[in-house]
């Protein structure tokens, strides 16, 4: 800081000079005391100068309403959204999120470090302040086919890339208890660099997880019961409640959360889609699920605002008070978090859910045309199973944590399954589209429930190659093939035909358009999936998919290479 603009900061705050702007009558919430002020607040250049009596030289009358700290999103990945963040600012900062704490690696693993340094400027687009972390499992695992490798060396010179921002989550907790000697240089890279390591741990516990947590890692967002929740917490790590799209772990770990320990409580999304946005918010939305669930309001402040703060090392935000950010929220009550004004850096960038501030465009030319198949023929789209006796990937509603099932189906002579609609199991494909290998991979899935057609799309976590499900070969490759013609995205193929398509140019991820656009054609796909496909209600018909490759969250999931025991961790045949 120039010392001519301290001296400025300073007269502001001590009443000498009145400050640029003012917000009058509003109730300041104290994330560090929880208590309600009704005060005015004082911003110059950018900062929070004071709160108290101040004069500004524009002023803006709350009306009473409630004046909370910018929302920070504790752990997303921007790609799910579908949008790019510039994009993406336009959506979120209405609804009160301020800074985002972002793992771009869905692009990272289509597209490199290009992916990554794209990311870093379309954030610059946006006043929203997104915080890029750097991949730390490119790909997730050696278990599938990616359109990248980022190792240690890779990581240590993004480390000094400007706009990098700590480790992101270390999925492969099995290569850290094992002392994976890849694994552990990027965690000591990250060490070195002093830079924070986020985690990814499901179900991980006892000595497993201390030798987890002894390597560094801070974070994890993947509990699913509040006995998992308290025994990282008692370990020293931070919990990111989650509620996004598919994954809807909020409600049950708030049963948890208590005075004792919230403060190692952030709140996260992790993957949401703006069609859900839209209809009922970002963090403000998990702020009104955290007080009916009958947390307390101010708690759930902390766990969006001053926790991910402290967590992050954002020294300069997180709360209203002098020296720090002007990054404020303006709401109507501490029960329905309804955003009216939303301030950062002491500019006015949202006002009654429209975006008002910096919208710039980042160049695609190096994160486009990503969709590269070799030697698709209907022969390889066959199950091959030796037995009816077969293991299913069972979808749970609600999660991304499947079970491993059996079945007996029915199968053709030379060993294909046979769609039987009573049973609702159905074929799912993985076909590698990165690297020209031509491999596709074939496995069963149940709990789906679509009747007819087949559904395909370039977004499967993490290695992001084509997943398609369907009721038929002949669907399956028809959907598969106008994925490669659209040159990815997600699409819906009934009677060997696409009705309905959605292209993601952006390494098959993203959109070049706008969240409107998006959400619309997201709620037409799945509105069709839902009732015309009979895909079940209680499965995100998109984001479910998007988690069946992902093969280090349990039980069972399905890559490029073949069928994943994730508990084993090991590749198993397909007959039981």
């Amino acid at each position: 800081m120039k010392r001519r603009y301290l001296n400025l900061l300073i007269d502001v705050a001590a009443g000498r000079k009145n400050a640029d702007l003012v917000i009058k009558n509003c109730k300041v919430v104290n994330v560090y005391t929880g208590a309600v002020l009704e005060k005015n607040i004082a911003l110059c250049g950018g900062l929070i100068a004071g709160i108290g009596d101040y004069e500004g030289e524009t002023e803006v009358d709350a009306n009473g309403s409630y004046a909370i700290p910018g929302l920070i999103e504790g752990h997303m990945h921007i790609e799910s959204t579908f949008l790019t963040p510039e994009n993406l600012g336009c959506v979120l900062v209405p609804h009160g999120t301020t800074t985002v704490i972002a793992d771009p690696h869905e692009i990272v693993n289509v597209c490199g470090v290009n992916g990554f340094e794209y990311m870093i400027e379309a954030a610059k687009g946006t006043d929203l302040d997104i915080k890029n972390q750097i991949p730390s499992c490119v790909p997730c695992t050696a278990f599938e086919h990616s359109g990248a490798i980022i190792d240690s060396d890779v990581i240590e010179k993004l480390t000094y890339h400007e706009g990098a921002f700590g480790l992101g989550e270390l999925m492969n907790f099995p290569g850290v208890i094992f002392n994976d000697e890849e694994v552990i240089k990027k965690i000591a890279v990250a060490k070195n660099a002093d830079i924070i390591i986020d985690g990814h741990a499901p179900g991980l516990s006892g000595n497993e997880l201390n030798a987890y947590v002894a390597a560094g890692i801070k974070t994890d967002h993947e509990c699913s019961t509040v006995e998992e929740m308290i025994e990282k917490i008692n370990l020293g790590m931070y919990i990111q409640l989650r509620q996004g799209s598919a994954c809807h772990n909020l409600r049950p770990l708030l049963k948890g959360v208590t005075a004792a320990n919230s403060r190692r409580c952030l709140l996260c999304s992790d993957d949401r889609q703006p069609k859900d946005i839209f209809e009922k918010g970002d963090l403000d939305d998990h702020l009104r699920i955290c007080v009916e669930e009958g947390l307390d309001p101010i708690t759930a402040i902390q766990m969006a605002t001053i926790n991910p703060a402290e967590c992050y090392g954002l020294t300069d935000r997180g709360a209203i008070a002098p020296g720090l950010r002007g990054d404020i929220v303006l709401i109507n009550n501490l029960k329905e978090f309804i955003v009216e004004k939303v301030f950062i850096q002491g500019k006015l960038v949202a006002e009654k859910n429209t975006y008002l501030g910096k919208y710039k465009s980042a160049p695609i030319d190096k994160v486009a045309s990503s969709v590269h198949v070799k030697d698709l023929t209907m022969e390889k789209l066959k199950l091959n199973s030796k037995s009816t006796n077969v293991k299913i990937i069972d979808i749970a509603e609600g999660s991304i944590v499947t079970k491993m099932g059996t079945a007996e189906v029915a199968l053709t002579a030379d060993g294909d399954f046979i769609f039987d609609e009573n049973q609702d199991i159905v074929k799912i494909v993985i076909v590698e589209r990165h690297q020209m290998t031509g491999n596709v991979a074939v496995g069963l899935l149940r709990g789906y429930g679509i009747k007819k057609g087949a559904v395909a799309q370039t977004i499967a976590h993490d290695s992001h190659n084509i997943v398609a499900v369907g009721v038929n070969n002949d669907e399956i490759m028809a959907a598969i093939q106008e994925i490669m013609r659209i040159n990815g995205g997600a699409t819906v193929v009934e009677d060997r035909k696409a009705i309905e398509s959605m292209p993601l140019p952006i390494g098959g991820l993203m959109s070049d358009k706008g969240g409107e656009w998006v959400a619309e054609k997201l709620e037409r796909i799945q509105n069709m999936l839902h009732k015309d496909f009979k895909v079940n209600w209680g499965v995100e018909p998109l984001m479910t998919l998007a988690f069946m490759s992902l093969p280090v969250i349990p039980e069972v999931k399905i890559t490029d290479m073949g069928l994943f025991d994730v508990t084993k961790f090991e590749f198993t045949s397909i007959e039981a």
